[in-house]
């Protein structure tokens, strides 16, 4: 039987206004005393009259009542004049009102251009390179933009090339290495390890006819190790061939099994009795497990034990064949190992 692995955002000020019709001029005369008005008669004048002003030479008339009411009389104001001294002067303070806003606006407008020209001007230099820009570097260049390759890197190394393939495949495997540690747990089972053992003569670690086989085919060398959990023994047994064709026609081909490893502390097993014995495959690497009943029971395919212990070995060779060649993988790119 085989077994399989885990396969990866005011107006202007309003000037003052105008006087109105009520006021006078300065320097024009208006409706109070006038020149000559108002005083004692001289020689020869007639008295005044009731209102204190003068008649006009004529006896028996009275004066009027509202010198200049009809625009006569030396004394009537002039309106018409003061009605157009006052809309001259009106214009003249629209005028100076509108001057004033031009002006302030043509000051704004002064500001503006000249800060747009102060903007261009420092854009100008800039563009120039009239500094430098960016972060400077200690020895004041600035720093270089980071320029990145059109040219895809190359894909990392596949472990399995290196487990599959000789000429890659040279890193040294050793039972420490392949085996390491005193005890094994895989999915919180643990399993205590026994004997290891590795040897050249592939042939003499077997039964049946798996030797043959694996001499057939070029083994070259054979790891062992046991463990054992419950009454239950596991051998695990890594065989190393010269190609990834050889080792998967041993594995297609294999009958018999991996020899049951005894001693530190396991006894003898597998020795006359029924036992699972599987095979499986990995880039150059064959792996085999042999297990069984320490107290020489045969196996039958209710004891699940049995076939859980065989898989949990199997996996472990796996993934320890697989850490090989991930090492010499990660080496050959420079990536150090976890």
């Amino acid at each position: 039987m085989s077994f399989g692995g885990p396969q990866w955002p005011q107006e202007p000020p309003q000037g003052q206004q105008g006087q109105g019709y009520g006021q006078q001029p300065q320097g024009q005369p208006g409706y109070g005393q006038q020149p000559g008005y108002g005083g004692p008669p001289g020689p020869g004048q007639p008295p005044p009259g009731p209102y204190g002003q003068q008649g006009h030479g004529q006896p028996g008339h009275g004066p009027e009542p509202f010198p200049g009411a009809l625009g006569g009389g030396p004394g009537t104001p002039d309106w018409g004049a003061l009605a157009d001294a006052s809309a001259s002067r009106d214009r003249r303070r629209r005028w100076l009102v509108i001057g004033g806003g031009a002006v302030a606006a043509l000051a704004v407008g002064a500001i503006v251009a000249t800060a747009v020209v102060a903007t261009g001007k420092k854009n100008d230099e800039a563009g120039k390179g009239a500094g430098p820009t960016g972060t400077a570097a200690p020895t004041g260049s600035p720093t270089p933009e980071p320029t990145f390759s059109s040219v895809a890197p190359p894909p990392p190394p596949n472990p399995k090339d290196y487990i599959s393939d000789p000429k890659k495949d040279k890193a040294p495997l050793t039972t420490g290495g392949l085996f390491p540690g005193k005890k094994l747990t895989m999915d919180k089972r643990p399993y205590e390890k026994g004997a290891t053992a590795a040897t050249t003569d592939c042939a003499a670690v077997t039964q049946g006819t798996l030797g043959a086989l694996l001499k057939a085919n070029g083994c070259q060398r054979v790891l062992r190790a046991t463990y054992v959990k419950d009454g239950v023994a596991v051998t695990v047994g890594v065989a190393v061939l010269p190609s990834e064709a050889a080792a998967l026609k041993v594995k297609n081909q294999a009958k018999g099994g991996i020899a049951p490893l005894a001693g530190a502390g396991v006894g003898d097993f597998c020795h006359g009795t029924v036992c699972l014995r599987r095979a499986n495959a990995i880039g150059r690497y064959a792996y085999f497990t042999q297990a069984g009943f320490t107290d020489g029971k045969k196996v039958t395919t209710a004891d699940k034990p049995v076939f859980l212990a065989s898989d949990d070995l199997g996996t472990f060779a796996f993934n320890q064949i697989y850490a090989h060649g991930r090492a010499q993988a990660r080496a050959a790119a420079g990536t150090p190992a976890p």
